[in-house]
């Protein structure tokens, strides 16, 4: 039988990806500070915040296997957070217009009646088309994805703004990588199918 699972994430992306499975799960609110450290790379980040997030709630579920995940964008080596707003999102998308956007999902599986974390980072890459301006602010009005990193959804119109994408699981770029958490899971004992 298939240990409790948990979803350490309010976000309503991650759980319809999850939901993908069919099987049940719970979510859980992880008070995390997601700001990083000095020195840290974006890909120590996101690994630390996908553990962090998932060893967070394991107080509120102690025989359960927690589902932890933290996402950034970068480009130019900079990373790109979540916009918050309609002018910094024009200017994530014009600096991304042309270019390869690089997201770095973390992902975690934390058991937490052994106290064991499987923990990696899955990369995949976004090629941004040309973009002008009257297509940029197009697009946000239509689609108003400020909470998002890098300033688009690719599960909805922002597929338009990009040429090509390169990447082994596209699940990744919304946010949690399936085919590794099917991998994981499986180390645990957990049966998907």
């Amino acid at each position: 039988m298939n240990k409790k699972l948990i979803l350490a994430s309010t976000s309503p992306f991650r759980k319809a990806i999850l939901e993908k499975f069919g099987i049940p799960f719970d979510t859980a609110s992880p008070e995390v500070d997601e700001t990083a450290r000095a020195g840290e790379s974006a890909e120590q980040l996101v690994r630390r915040l996908a553990e962090t997030k998932a060893r967070a709630v394991a107080d509120q579920f102690p025989e359960a296997l927690i589902i932890g995940s933290d996402q950034v964008a970068v480009i130019d080596g900079e990373i790109l957070g979540k916009p918050g707003s309609h002018d910094k999102a024009i200017e994530q998308l014009r600096a991304a217009s042309g270019k390869i956007v690089t997201f770095l999902t973390g992902l975690c599986l934390y058991n937490s009646r052994t106290d064991h974390a499987q923990c990696d980072v899955v990369t995949f890459k976004v090629h941004f088309r040309q973009l002008d301006d009257v297509q940029i602010e197009n697009y946000l009005q239509k689609e108003r994805p400020y909470n998002c990193a890098g300033s688009f959804k690719s599960e909805g119109l922002g597929i338009a703004l990009f040429e090509r994408l390169e990447g082994d699981d596209p699940n990744s770029l919304i946010g949690l990588p399936l085919i590794r958490l099917i991998r994981m899971l499986e180390q645990e004992e957990f049966r998907i199918i």
